[in-house]
């Protein structure tokens, strides 16, 4: 398990549990204008809520941001939601010292720059309205789990049980009835904490990191998350530093989510862990 940030000091910088953590926060803080600092949004930098339209970064992700984005060659934002949403929902638009910040949204199909403010992406794929015209019938067909609801989502469609009375139960017994679904309309079926996503294929928060980090010529990464969906991505960091690149798995705290707390290099007490680390990064770089 990785070291925790927490610390009697605010500003105190965690000892990564690895070594190759430990090389990753060197050069970090070594070469800082070559540095990719990757981030989830919900659960990383912003606390998880029973209704996703209420999410809201942290009140103080966006000045820690705005203090580190300045000394690194990038920040990314790389979710699951529309890059629009997360825009909106984090307040990253319009901030000084954001000025190049970069939104991935949807696993990377959707691209938002804040030096432009617009959104770039490529058509919708059209099994989502074709999945999400049938998920009614398929929640009434798998026993109307009271409190689970949809949400639309553009790109994809996610269906959440943390409303529902056994919300872990409502997870289980939808898994193999959406995945099927998924299947029959050339999607496939992402799952988080307490929500079933059905998206299209071939993109995923690795790919949508590799090749942003690929683009900037990024010399060493930082990528923090805290559900299944952030796998990839430190899959991805794992895959840069066998090839040289030095990388920092960061997890946002999560009972609910062991696999990142197990792989990460730093464990943080969620978002608010997240931003004392983004802080502390800034101070410390020149």
């Amino acid at each position: 398990m990785g070291s925790h940030t927490d610390s009697t000091d605010p500003n105190a910088m965690p000892t990564p549990a690895t070594q190759a953590g430990r090389e990753g926060l060197e050069a970090l803080l070594s070469r800082p204008e070559k540095a990719l600092i990757g981030l989830d949004f919900d659960g990383t930098l912003a606390p998880i809520v029973a209704d996703p339209e209420q999410a809201r970064a942290h009140p103080d992700a966006v000045p820690a941001l705005a203090a580190l984005a300045p000394k690194v060659a990038a920040v990314a934002v790389v979710t699951g939601r529309p890059a629009g949403v997360a825009v909106r929902h984090g307040g990253f638009a319009g901030v000084p010292g954001l000025e190049h910040l970069v939104v991935l949204g949807h696993y990377g199909a959707e691209r938002w720059d804040a030096v432009t403010g617009t959104v770039a992406a490529p058509a919708p794929h059209p099994g989502v309205a074709a999945a999400r015209a049938e998920l009614p019938g398929l929640l009434d067909r798998v026993g109307a789990w009271q409190g689970t609801w949809i949400e639309e989502k553009g790109r994809a469609v996610a269906v959440h049980t943390r409303r529902a009375s056994d919300p872990q139960a409502a997870f289980e017994a939808l898994r193999e009835p959406l995945a099927d679904l998924a299947t029959r309309h050339g999607l496939v079926v992402e799952p988080g904490r307490m929500v079933l996503e059905l998206r299209p294929p071939g993109m995923d928060k690795g790919v949508a990191l590799t090749e942003y980090a690929r683009e900037i010529g990024a010399e060493c990464v930082l990528y923090a998350g805290d559900d299944l969906g952030d796998l990839a991505a430190y899959t991805a960091v794992d895959k840069l530093r066998s090839a040289g690149t030095p990388g920092l798995l960061v997890c946002s705290g999560s009972e609910e989510v062991t696999e990142l707390r197990e792989r990460a290099d730093v464990v943080t007490e969620g978002p608010s862990g997240v931003v004392r680390l983004l802080r502390g990064l800034a101070e410390r770089m020149p």
